[in-house]
């Protein structure tokens, strides 16, 4: 990957969206999305103004998107993004950091190291597409990617962005606490948006409602994306650190006990994050399945700063050990 093209592309779709903004009224983000889809499209849409039309065609539509790496495209559409999202506060407004991305899409390939023919992965609360295509752009083995995202203007972008870097990202448009039409898949991703559920009659049908009051959304989607992963796949969460220390913790703790092994928690960096109160983990289940158990010794790290080479390159070493026990059966 080249950082001087990610620069020189995020300054183009920058302009663009800055232009587009302008002219048409709209949001920095909405003209990101538009900006990348006249970028893949290759031509300027008819209904802009006319003075719009022309500035588009003079300065920027000299775009070749096999001028660039997948990586290039991604971080260049995640600056604009994170430009796009400059003081929104919604948990789903947010993205995830890009080394956080990385090492998810780390942990995908070593559960799945040894899985035979292609694997389903979903993403049920993907926004603008960042994390689901940071796996993608970090793998080499068959993947069939799902996604969804309720928020119209961050499923637009996750659309554009899967299209630019040419990935075949089947996307629902949709609450992720209602049923899909999808079959079970092999692993599900998830950066969970953390807080109350506020559609209480929806909750009712889950084992993870609330005895009184709004369930908490981050609970039901885990039991969600349980729901959809095959038996002996596995869920991989970025959660907050105090998930099990909630007033629904035991609940949380129960229903886990009854249908998934607890593989991992792996608590990310402090300094990935403003506040003590908003630090994450990963957390990682396998769904129940005859014949399946639980490690003797779950994967619990706490990960150094991503600053550190010489620290997380032990660690990772350490986790890889980890991985070479539990798939032949040490553990």
């Amino acid at each position: 990957m080249d950082q001087q093209n990610v620069e020189k592309l995020f300054t183009q779709i920058d302009e663009m969206a800055t232009a587009i903004s302008e002219g048409l009224n709209i949001t920095y983000l909405e003209g990101v999305t538009e900006a990348l889809d006249i970028l893949y499209q290759g031509q300027v849409f008819e209904d802009y103004p006319e003075k719009l039309q022309v500035d588009i065609r003079n300065k920027w539509l000299g775009f070749n998107k096999n001028h660039y790496e997948n990586e290039e495209i991604r971080k260049a559409i995640q600056l604009a993004t994170l430009k796009g999202m400059k003081g929104v506060t919604q948990q789903q407004h947010l993205l995830t950091p890009d080394a956080v991305a990385t090492f998810i899409g780390f942990l995908t390939g070593k559960l799945t190291e040894f899985h035979e023919g292609s694997i389903r992965l979903f993403d049920p609360v993907c926004g603008s597409g960042n994390l689901l295509t940071a796996i993608l752009n970090g793998t080499d083995k068959d993947i069939v990617p799902y996604g969804s995202e309720v928020d119209d203007s961050l499923i637009q972008l996750a659309v554009v962005q899967a299209n630019l870097q040419k990935h075949n990202i089947e996307f629902f448009h949709q609450d992720s606490l209602q049923p899909f039409l999808l079959e079970p898949v092999d692993v599900v991703t998830a950066d969970l948006p953390v807080g109350y559920y506020p559609d209480d009659a929806q909750a009712e049908k889950y084992e993870l409602k609330a005895g009184e009051g709004h369930s908490y959304a981050h609970h039901l989607l885990i039991e969600q994306s349980l729901t959809y992963l095959k038996e002996g796949g596995y869920g991989i969460f970025v959660v907050p650190n105090f998930l099990f220390e909630s007033d629904q913790a035991q609940q949380l703790q129960m229903y886990l006990r009854d249908h998934a092994h607890i593989i991992g928690m792996l608590q990310l960096p402090e300094d990935l994050f403003k506040k003590e109160k908003f630090a994450r983990s990963v957390f990682i289940v396998q769904k129940k399945q005859e014949g399946t158990k639980p490690p003797k010794q779950a994967l619990l790290v706490k990960l150094p700063s991503f600053s550190s080479p010489e620290k997380t390159s032990n660690v990772i070493s350490q986790v890889n050990d980890w991985f070479s026990d539990y798939h032949s059966g040490k553990l």
